[in-house]
């Protein structure tokens, strides 16, 4: 991450809390163990996470594959509850299930969502297919097992940030070409989805904010080395017909904007419901680093409004 400057197009919220964030070295396979370590230990755990809420969770391991998740609910869950299946970015190469839990435990209290986050195998040690077949045995598990869970399966929502978003469109179109599960809608946070990281708004950012265009060739050298799959790039499907809904955020001022507003395109072509939301003067992950910002405020009501009239469809 660079220092932002007066040229970076960052909102002022926004690039004050980026400057006060400690710089780190760039992400290679030199440094990745040390790097992961580092995201990990900045996680909070889920009683931090909760804190006083009604909220109660458990981790469960997936029977024949080792896949670890932890669910989280209300303590007092109503019958058929809306499901949020989570799946944490990291570039495809670090962090784990409980990254997102800043953004999980509020939709679990706003929504009453049993959540289902997923530990997923990560690159480069586990290249594609492992960390999408994860992802999908994960999802999989928890419409199996809706009722023991208190979900409603008509109910379910894929989400994520970052490579969880990237791997939560793949993830769904895995899922419309193998017969389900069926999923309600998909929630994809600045996704990480084309792994030819040559747009313009790469090339614009590709040294400013937190995630530099070097670390998204690392982290897609390391998932795909030389192979190319639409699942694990969806921007490179032909066809996304069949999908559903869609929300799609991002940050006009980062790497991932041309190729996610060209996936909402896509989307649209294909005859998918799909809402776009550019955020002028984001950066990637605006809403972990500056939460109390105007900008993230107005993201998170529209993440929301999305997620109630999804839901009430």
């Amino acid at each position: 991450m660079n220092a932002p400057g007066p040229d970076d197009g960052f909102d002022p919220e926004l690039a004050e809390a980026l400057q006060a964030l400690p710089t780190g070295p760039p992400l290679t396979g030199e440094t990745l163990s040390a790097v992961r370590e580092a995201v990990r230990a900045e996680n909070l755990t889920c009683a931090e996470a909760v804190g006083d809420r009604d909220i109660v969770w458990e981790d469960r391991v997936i029977p024949g594959t080792g896949i670890t998740v932890t669910v989280l609910r209300p303590s007092d869950p109503r019958p058929g509850a809306p499901g949020f299946y989570n799946i944490h970015g990291g570039g495809m190469v670090m962090d784990d299930r409980f990254s997102d839990l800043p953004r999980l435990v509020p939709l679990v209290e706003e929504f009453g969502f049993v959540a289902v986050t997923v530990e997923y195998r990560l690159a480069p040690e586990h290249p594609h297919p492992a960390p999408l077949e994860d992802c999908y045995a994960g999802l999989v598990w928890m419409a199996k097992n809706a009722a023991e869970l208190g979900v409603d399966p008509a109910k379910i929502i894929i989400g994520g940030g970052s490579a969880g978003g990237g791997l939560s469109a793949g993830v769904a179109l895995l899922a419309r070409d193998r017969g389900g599960p069926a999923l309600a809608g998909q929630l994809l946070l600045c996704p990480m989805i084309d792994d030819r990281n040559d747009s313009p708004s790469t090339v614009e950012y590709a040294t400013r904010g937190v995630w530099s265009r070097a670390a998204n060739g690392f982290g897609w050298k390391s998932l795909l080395d030389g192979t190319m799959s639409w699942y694990a790039a969806p921007s490179r499907a032909i066809d996304l017909s069949g999908l559903p809904p869609a929300f799609i955020e991002v940050g006009a001022a980062e790497i991932f904007r041309d190729e996610d507003i060209a996936y909402a395109d896509t989307l649209w072509q294909a005859g998918v419901p799909a809402e776009l939301h550019v955020w002028a003067g984001a950066y990637h992950g605006f809403d972990r680093i500056a939460p109390h910002s105007e900008v993230t405020a107005a993201a998170l009501a529209a993440r929301s409004s999305w997620l109630r009239r999804v839901l009430a469809a």
